[in-house]
């Protein structure tokens, strides 16, 4: 590993650590809000809908999905793309571009250390249940490889739509949209499943699901190994493919880049 990319993890790390305090306020209000809205949900439909399954999944089941959620929800954010759009826009780009580094991967490796510890902590909570459930720790290490990956692959998507922001000063619009979409078409917010057939192909045909639905069901058993490798093999195409969108958008972007900033 680079130098410097050694120093921005590093860095990353000390940061999270330094405000040890907010970061763990903030982890516990980014995972209670929505797996409070969806017990809310769940026991609405179940109990007061008087439902015996819903889309062929029991309330157990669903409460089960909703708390392997909180854990894989964790790993999927970061707001790096905003950070880098940010820096377009007031010419904070400028010093980094003089220096031997790629600016998009420097970012990302600065903030993953943020993430990389939040995942650490989900992955000991779930083994840590594991030990009173049916949960396979394996199963669970799986799910959280391919959260990982879908981070990487979330940045790469953001990291695209923050170089909007060398044409227009108001880019950071695409990202806001694009953090609502990823929130439903991850799973996050509802079980993937639940939505009809007929419409299954618009989730099916984006890299959102690998985030949080796709490691829940793995992690849960739903997903067969050879589901998994599957699964993850299509993660690498998508990255891959947004690896190439990034660089692109950014090389072009930069020939308009004046780094005057706002």
């Amino acid at each position: 590993m680079k130098h410097w990319m050694w120093a921005a993890l590093k860095n990353g790390l000390q940061d999270s650590m330094a405000y040890r305090s907010e970061f763990l306020i903030k982890i516990f209000v980014d995972a209670a809000v929505p797996a409070i809205v969806q017990i809310i949900l769940w026991y609405a439909i179940f109990d007061l809908g008087h439902q015996n399954t819903v889309a062929g999944y029991t309330y157990a089941q669903m409460m089960s999905y909703t708390l392997m959620t909180v854990l894989f929800t964790q790993v999927r954010g970061g707001d790096h793309d905003f950070e880098l759009a940010e820096m377009i826009r007031t010419g904070e780009l400028s010093p980094y571009l003089l220096k031997p580094l790629n600016v998009v991967d420097f970012i990302y490796i600065r903030g993953v250390a943020h993430r990389l510890f939040v995942s650490v902590i989900c992955l000991c909570i779930g083994i840590g249940i594991s030990v009173f459930t049916e949960l396979s720790p394996l199963r669970l290490i799986g799910g959280m490889m391919l959260a990982l990956l879908g981070n990487l692959i979330h940045y790469q998507i953001g990291a695209a739509l923050a170089s909007v922001s060398f044409s227009w000063e108001e880019g950071y619009a695409l990202l806001m949209v694009k953090n609502r979409i990823t929130m439903f078409l991850s799973g996050e917010l509802i079980p993937l499943f639940l939505i009809p057939e007929s419409y299954a192909w618009i989730w099916k045909s984006l890299p959102f699901y690998l985030y949080v639905f796709g490691p829940s069901q793995y992690a849960l058993g739903n997903w067969s190994h050879h589901e998994f490798i599957i699964q993850f093999s299509i993660g690498i195409g998508w990255l891959i493919i947004t690896s190439m969108l990034t660089r692109y958008t950014w090389r072009t972007g930069i020939r308009h880049y004046q780094g005057l900033g706002g």
